[in-house]
């Protein structure tokens, strides 16, 4: 078994042990929960120390890393040869930073849990089989076993929100489900016809293999989505049909604007540590799914549909930015943030420079750290006085001083303050989208200027925050019965924060530490999309 299977099925095996230990030991499946995931987190740290970075991957089989393939289903066909699906997984630079990402977030999750009450053996066993979805998601080469881990992190979610969450928890959830469904069924049509489409060279049967799918030579001539037989359905380019319902599917879990509305109703009705999960790993399969799958099977299309992806990403900029500018509710703001943040992803994965496509990747890991961050701190205030409204709170800093420094370096950092990895991710996102119209062409320079005026509309509603909530007089909705309860952040509490601070910060200063490895493979992407003016 490789690395990364362990890495994959470890969580799943504790899932299995939590569901058979008698509920009598609920108290120690947080820590059996927390154990696996500081395996994962060292193991991931690992492979990152491991990883060569003179190896591009993309759709290169040899170029990628800790690679495993296994026959997993094999069907006779008839004259239509051998159905093949592999359990084939393997890491390249698009995918190694979100095993550590994942890894350290949903280790942050589970420390966080550590107050939950409530039917613990189902929460812990579901956070579990989460991670494993997760983590094998990024690592999938073939489609039909990506496709698997995407569906399996509907379940969890669905059941994490609906039970463990708010006061309208099954509407959030029920929401949050359709719309990834929606997504995710027209998917599964895509897939079916590529699998159609392509030829495995070596067998000669139809594959699911997604780097058979990014070789135009395997593609068969006559096919739906052969790029040289020009078929359409419904009146439109097949290849560019499946292009838009492969990006809509991705899009939704980004989440880009107008498919953005299921964010920040989940948010407000999960549990801080789904809330944590939500933002910290889960818009970012969007991102990996539109860099990995969206351009490395139909790069023509995501060529032809640059402009548009572009606008969409300055618009989710400018319409997150304002929604959150607006908002009362600390944790809704910090939802419409993310919808503001990753719009940063799609302008520059739109730019297809390698500033911009590194950039988009580097935000994605940048606000994995942040966001989870700020959804921790949003919780810490919430448990104490069960109340997040921002005009009920003024004058923070005298009553919970260590919780509002924290608070602060969030905030500074997440608007995009130099020294912290949101400057590096936003500025080289802005450069390439800038440089995109000299360099091929595909994006006009008033996007990355659109996409400038969203930094400072992400300081105003930032700052504005802040001085609200946390300087003044202090004034609080509950009194003097609120002021007992608001007690600063405790050594739990801090353990949590203090790592997700000194990433943020290590990834501002060094950020060669992130670029390196992901460098090469970006450099493959752009080459396989044969991008030029």
């Amino acid at each position: 078994m490789s690395w990364l299977s362990i890495l994959i099925f470890l969580p799943l095996l504790a899932a299995l042990v939590m569901l058979v230990l008698p509920t009598a030991l609920k108290a120690s499946f947080k820590y059996i929960a927390a154990g696996i995931c500081t395996v994962q987190l060292l193991l991931s740290a690992y492979l990152y120390y491991q990883f060569n970075d003179g190896f591009g991957g993309v759709n290169v089989l040899e170029s990628y890393q800790f690679v495993e393939q296994l026959p997993w289903i094999r069907m006779n066909l008839g004259a239509l040869g051998t159905l093949e699906v592999d359990y084939l997984v393997g890491v390249d630079g698009l995918s190694i930073l979100f095993l550590f990402l994942t890894a350290l977030v949903m280790l942050v999750a589970v420390v966080a849990s550590w107050t939950m009450e409530k039917q613990l053996k189902g929460y812990f066993a579901l956070l579990m089989l989460l991670n494993t979805a997760v983590m094998g998601v990024f690592v999938a080469l073939d489609f039909f076993l990506f496709y698997v881990f995407y569906e399996v992190m509907l379940l969890p979610l669905y059941f994490l929100i609906g039970i463990w969450g708010g006061a309208r928890r099954e509407y959030a959830a029920i929401k949050f489900f359709l719309y990834t469904l929606l997504g995710s069924v027209f998917m599964l049509l895509v897939m079916v016809g590529l699998y159609f489409s392509v030829i495995d060279p070596l067998t000669g049967s139809h594959t699911f293999n997604m780097l058979h799918m990014m070789n135009p030579d395997n593609i068969v001539k006559e096919s739906i989505f052969s790029p040289i037989a020009h078929q359409e359905l419904f009146g439109v380019s097949a290849r560019l049909l499946a292009f838009i319902v492969l990006f809509i599917a991705f899009g939704i879990k980004i989440p880009i604007v107008p498919l953005h509305t299921w964010l920040p109703d989940a948010h407000v009705e999960a549990p801080t540590p789904v809330s944590i999960i939500l933002a910290g790993i889960l818009l970012k399969v969007g991102g990996y799914g539109i860099l990995r799958i969206c351009f490395g099977i139909f790069p023509d299309q995501a060529i032809e549909s640059a402009w548009w992806l572009g606008l969409i990403g300055v618009v989710s900029i400018l319409y997150g930015a304002l929604n959150a500018l607006a908002q009362q509710d600390l944790k809704r703001l910090v939802a419409y943030s993310s919808v503001s943040h990753m719009g940063f992803v799609l302008l520059g994965a739109a730019s297809m420079t390698p500033e911009g496509v590194s950039g988009a990747i580097f935000q994605m890991v940048s606000h994995g750290f942040l966001s989870a961050m700020l959804f921790f701190l949003v919780g810490v205030l919430y448990d104490r006085v069960h109340d997040r409204m921002i005009y009920n709170f003024r004058g923070l800093a005298s009553i919970m001083p260590k919780y509002t420094v924290f608070v602060a370096v969030g905030f500074f950092a997440s608007l995009g303050l130099p020294g912290f990895s949101a400057f590096i991710a936003e500025a080289f996102t802005i450069i390439g989208a800038f440089n995109s119209e000299s360099v091929n062409g595909l994006l006009p320079r008033w996007m990355a200027v659109g996409g400038s005026v969203g930094i400072l509309l992400s300081a105003a509603y930032f700052l504005w925050t802040l001085q609200r909530m946390f300087f003044g007089n202090t004034r609080l909705k509950g009194g003097e019965d609120w002021r007992k309860q608001l007690r600063d952040v405790d050594r739990r509490e801090t353990i949590v924060l203090v790592p997700m601070v000194v990433f943020a910060l290590l990834l501002g200063i060094v950020p060669f530490l992130a670029f390196e490895k992901i460098n090469t493979s970006v450099l493959s992407l752009i080459e396989l999309m044969g991008v030029s003016k």
